[in-house]
């Protein structure tokens, strides 16, 4: 038999290997955010839920201050490069857990806190936000933080978490102090996103 005959039979198999790849390479940039790189909302969900079945868990949410004004002073493109930036140094500051962009100037992490030292690394986070871009020294602004620890709610979703984390965030947006804000042990006040200030969709 010679070789080429031999080969015939793997053929069908390696074309059906490349397709499968090609269809997973599709699928993976479809869950992806196409300005950050980020996952989308609904991949990050399906990913966090994962990380929540660990105690140590902590769900941080993250909003761009005065995004609106960075686009009409600067640019709509100037916009995107702090989109991209903030982006890039979430997902650098909470290595190991996993990052989304949730629409427009929100963002999502959940991580898992091996060494109790949450609270110190999202103010040193915060902080890292706060600089200004590299390759654009004028554009910079603050990133409000609220976090909350999935322990403090046992029997709570993602859903629940993302609610409590939402209201110590925008609790520190309002304070004007700069530093992430935990979530208060108690009653859930519900979602204030319909107080929130308009902004602009999803890029």
């Amino acid at each position: 038999m010679s070789t080429l005959a031999a080969l015939l039979p793997a053929v069908p198999a390696l074309g059906w290997a490349v397709h499968a790849w090609w269809l997973h390479s599709r699928l993976t940039t479809a869950r992806r955010d196409p300005l950050t790189g980020l996952w989308t909302r609904e991949a990050f969900t399906r990913r966090a839920r994962r990380l929540l079945r660990d105690p140590r868990a902590v769900v941080v949410l993250a909003d761009v201050d005065h995004f609106k004004q960075i686009n009409d002073t600067h640019g709509h493109a100037a916009g995107d490069l702090l989109l991209a930036t903030v982006a890039a140094r979430l997902a650098h500051g909470t290595h190991g857990g996993v990052v989304g962009r949730l629409g427009g100037d929100e963002f999502a992490a959940v991580v898992i806190d091996r060494d109790g030292t949450a609270a110190e690394r999202l103010d040193v986070l915060a902080r890292v936000l706060a600089r200004p871009v590299d390759t654009a020294p004028q554009v910079h602004t603050t990133v409000s933080l609220g976090w909350v620890r999935a322990a403090d709610y046992r029997g709570e979703d993602l859903s629940a978490l993302l609610r409590r984390a939402d209201e110590a965030m925008y609790a520190a947006k309002r304070s004007g102090r700069s530093g992430p804000r935990r979530a208060r042990l108690g009653r859930l006040l519900g979602s204030v996103a319909g107080r929130r200030p308009g902004r602009r969709g999803a890029a």
